[in-house]
């Protein structure tokens, strides 16, 4: 255990757990921490099933948004972590423990066909559900936003590149075009980072974690991230197959995807696209602005993700002139380079 200098929540974590439960030997152990201020910590007591206590400083992550996302999955069918106890003001909750291993503990080549069928389950049930009219849209406002982490974190900061008038030319020109190609799709409910390590294993269907994000947008978002993981990369053809899979999947259950098969895969391409220049930026403001350095590396998966889809959209060549001039030589020089496939 952390000391109160290191971790300054942590008696009040302690405590709290303890009365939550009703167990005064309840001892707490960190179990994961995600990217932003959020930390899970495992519960455990003689002779007790272990829990998870979930941690968000209220300064610093509002739970809030968790919880009513939550809410809103599980009235939707979707499995979710279920909630034994919360503190809203405090910023913890009690949750059931669903056990050490994410989705990208157990997926391998050889069984990812089962797991990914089981997460287009769970997708489909998040699609279902109507987006409230209150819940952000991945509107052009938000999408340029994002784009331009991929500029001012990635490229500015992390690779130091100095940019052209040409080069700004070029990423305005190609912004433009992965925007209108977001704006054309039709909304549905968008988990924004639906993927292997959001996903728990559970005895009655993969448990959905890290929703508080949702948002209505592109309905190929979703399924991309899926395919398109940021920390496991998989050959382009079983990625274009089970997006197949996914569209046949999501047509039947009255997704509004796009009729032609090939129309869903060029989208889902595209936002592909729009997602991966925003991941490299916030790994990068991850490294420089918060101290979490291990994201980083994982920089060169998302260069050979574009390197596959850019070539088949000719509109998106400055785009990927930019990539050759600044990205290929600084990760080049850093000995870096693109993810393999699984």
């Amino acid at each position: 255990m952390s000391t109160a200098t290191e971790d300054p929540r942590a008696g009040e974590r302690d405590d709290w757990a303890r009365a939550a439960t009703g167990r005064p030997d309840l001892a707490l152990a960190r179990a994961s921490a995600d990217a932003g201020f959020r930390s899970y910590w495992r519960a455990t007591a003689p002779g007790h099933d272990s829990l998870v206590v979930m941690d968000s400083p209220p300064a610093l992550e509002d739970v809030r948004p968790w919880l009513r996302m939550h809410e809103l999955f599980e009235r939707g069918g979707v499995r979710v972590p279920r909630v034994l106890a919360c503190d809203v003001e405090r910023g913890f909750l009690l949750l059931e423990d669903l056990g050490v291993d994410t989705l990208l503990h157990v997926i391998d080549a050889g069984n990812a066909d089962a797991h990914f069928d089981a997460a287009i389950d769970q997708l489909l049930r998040i699609q279902a559900i109507p987006a409230p009219d209150d819940l952000p849209r991945y509107d052009e406002a938000m999408l340029g936003r994002e784009l331009r982490l991929f500029d001012d974190w990635f490229l500015g900061r992390h690779l130091g590149a100095t940019l052209d008038c040409g080069d700004l030319e070029a990423l305005d020109l190609a912004y433009r075009v992965l925007v209108d190609a977001a704006l054309a799709q039709p909304r549905v409910l968008v988990h924004r980072d639906y993927m292997p390590r959001n996903l728990m294993p559970a005895a009655d269907g993969l448990a959905v974690l890290d929703f508080q994000d949702a948002v209505a947008g592109p309905v190929a978002y979703d399924a991309t991230s899926l395919f398109k993981d940021a920390f496991l990369s998989w050959p382009p053809a079983r990625v274009d197959a089970w997006l197949l899979r996914y569209h046949a999947r999501a047509r039947d259950a009255g997704v509004p995807v796009p009729a032609a098969p090939e129309r869903f895969l060029r989208d889902a391409r595209l936002i592909g696209i729009q997602r991966h220049l925003k991941v490299l930026g916030i790994f990068a403001r991850l490294k420089h602005r918060d101290g979490k350095p291990k994201y980083i590396a994982d920089a060169p998966r998302f260069l050979a993700y574009l390197d596959e889809a850019l070539p088949r959209h000719p509109e998106l060549a400055p785009l990927a002139g930019v990539l050759d001039r600044h990205v290929r030589p600084a990760l080049a020089v850093a000995g870096e380079r693109p993810g393999a496939a699984t």
